[in-house]
């Protein structure tokens, strides 16, 4: 235990005061943009400054000190030279392992084989580097909600470049990429439902290398997050098809940036994709016909049993069993659907019959606990009207208690 005076030699010890920062607060005394800036940057939260990448020398009062060159001052970065002095730290291991341990050391080695920083190192210098995305002299950290990379940003932060015709012209690139992934199912999952695993640009095309996937990797990309369709694909006549003509498969049914909600319209109908190569008379079009009906029929089948059973169970009754088996006959209906993609119709047969049986057997089990309820109803109310003729029986009998006698005939004449 400490003694009074050893604690009270605790407060008169000095406090250790802040490591001087010239270059800080002279540029905040200016009002300099960037000094403002960098109270929020994860670099001045980690004890780096301006001299850490400008150069100079931070405990130097006198500005010619402060930006001496011999003090290894820099200035402005060229933007070539932006990725190379970002690495000096980001690279070094020892150094990282210090303040972020998990964090990876081969960011710029993977910008290198990236086509932004092929296009940086022959002289390009429009293209993305290190600062465009992560921003300047607030940079926060990718889980920062206001970091221009974190998950919900990231798609806004590539269209700043992306979506801007005039700054992608001479690339003769398309720009409409992030208006047509806003359509997309992935960003419904991001934005609206605040899903942080879903797929953004940096998931399909990288972040330091980022690469547009080639044709032939096209699948495997998708098959990162969609392994069993993957599997499905692969095996499929549709995979050895579209590798001959040189087509993504994937690409080719459900889009790219602008990916659609899946549903058995894209097989059969006017919105069909199967009809953008094979006729309704086709054996091929004649089985995704056959497909989209035994899915439809299935959904139709689930839909009925889920109504009978919310209203058994809104009424009281006892159908957690069926809901249960409900829950594992729409697991098959997604099953189902995923079967498609090994364009059998045996496959998605199979799936569809399995979950129409226990549609048929949930439903069932519904409609038995409504007929409950009615009996239920039913004995409950004759069992109220036995009650009330009671209760009126035995009202009666007490007026007729209650009734005073009567006199006999005649008992007053003489």
């Amino acid at each position: 235990m400490i003694r009074r005076p050893a604690l009270l030699l605790l407060f008169l010890l000095p406090v250790a005061a802040p490591a001087k920062d010239s270059c800080v607060e002279c540029h905040t005394a200016m009002e300099s943009a960037p000094a403002l800036k960098f109270s929020k940057d994860v670099h001045q939260r980690r004890g780096f400054s301006c001299a850490d990448c400008h150069g100079g020398d931070r405990n130097a009062d006198d500005q010619d000190a402060a930006m001496s060159k011999a003090k290894g001052f820099r200035g402005k970065i060229a933007r070539a030279a932006v990725p190379q002095l970002c690495a000096h730290c980001h690279s070094d291991a020892n150094l990282m392992h210090k303040y972020m341990p998990q964090q990876r050391v081969d960011q710029y080695e993977l910008y290198q084989t990236s086509v932004h920083g092929k296009r940086i190192a022959s002289g390009d210098g429009a293209v993305a580097n290190c600062v465009d995305c992560h921003s300047v002299h607030d940079i926060r950290e990718v889980k920062d909600p206001q970091s221009p990379v974190h998950p919900l940003r990231l798609p806004e932060t590539c269209a700043r470049c992306h979506a801007d015709a005039a700054h992608m012209a001479k690339y003769k690139i398309p720009t409409n990429q992030f208006e047509e992934y806003r359509k997309s199912v992935h960003w419904a999952a991001l934005a609206q439902r605040g899903d942080l695993s879903a797929p953004s640009c940096a998931s399909c095309h990288g972040n330091h290398g980022a690469t547009p996937p080639q044709v032939s990797s096209v699948a495997a990309v998708c098959g990162n997050c969609h392994a069993l369709v993957e599997d499905l694909y692969s095996k499929s006549p549709h995979q050895p098809a579209f590798a001959a003509m040189g087509a993504a498969g994937c690409v080719t049914c459900h889009g790219n940036h602008g990916v659609r909600l899946p549903s058995s319209a894209m097989l059969a109908g006017d919105k069909s994709v199967c009809a953008q190569c094979h006729t309704a008379d086709s054996p091929e079009g004649k089985a995704a016909v056959e497909m989209a009906g035994m899915i439809n029929g299935l959904n139709a089948a689930l839909k009925n049993s889920d109504q009978v059973l919310r209203q058994a169970a809104s009424s009281g009754m006892e159908v957690s069993e069926a809901m249960l088996r409900q829950q594992e006959a729409h697991a098959t209906l997604v099953k189902a659907r995923v079967a498609v993609h090994a364009f059998r119709v045996t496959a998605v047969s199979q799936l569809a019959q399995s979950g129409l049986a226990a549609a048929a057997e949930t439903r069932r089990a519904g409609e038995n606990a409504l007929k409950e309820r009615d009996y239920r109803r039913m004995g409950l109310g004759v069992a109220l009207l036995a009650i009330l003729a009671t209760m009126a029986g035995l009202w009666l009998a007490l007026r007729a208690i209650e009734r005073p006698p009567q006199a006999p005939a005649g008992a007053g004449r003489r």
